[in-house]
């Protein structure tokens, strides 16, 4: 059996990735990316969030799905709020402001997938772009 397949494929260890602190009780691992793909179309991670907290409400320059792996995620997209568990999941179209935060008591975890390599975020209070997992890319505070 093989432990790595052959580049360009990718085989992502979680457990293996540095995790990208965003503050506030919300930490990033970063799997596909300009970072370890010259090819892949892509970016995606997890992003987990302590009880209590999220992100500011932004936009990207590109689409993003988002997948409730854990927890009680509420996410709020376009002006609307809906509560989401485990297995649901959610498309936003580029340039559309959303937000999760974990409503609940115990963790709550994303898969996200972005629908590009060069990933910015805006943030719709301030109108400030930066690049995705950027030394600016922070914000993570809590929700209450």
């Amino acid at each position: 059996m093989c432990t790595e397949p052959t580049p360009p494929n990718l085989l992502i260890h979680p457990d293996e990735v540095e995790r990208f602190d965003r503050g506030g009780g919300v930490a990033t691992v970063p799997y596909v990316g300009k970072w370890n793909s010259d090819t892949a179309l892509i970016t995606t991670g997890q992003t987990v969030f302590q009880p209590g907290t999220g992100l500011p409400l932004h936009s990207h320059n590109v689409e993003e799905s988002v997948l409730i792996l854990e927890g009680e995620a509420t996410a709020e997209i376009d002006g609307g709020l809906f509560d989401l568990e485990p297995g649901q999941a959610t498309w936003v179209p580029a340039g559309v402001p959303h937000r999760f935060f974990n409503r609940g008591e115990g963790v709550m975890r994303i898969y996200w997938v972005y629908g590009g390599r060069d990933v910015t975020r805006t943030i719709t209070a301030t109108g400030e772009t930066f690049a995705h997992l950027s030394e600016h890319d922070k914000g993570g505070a809590p929700t209450a």
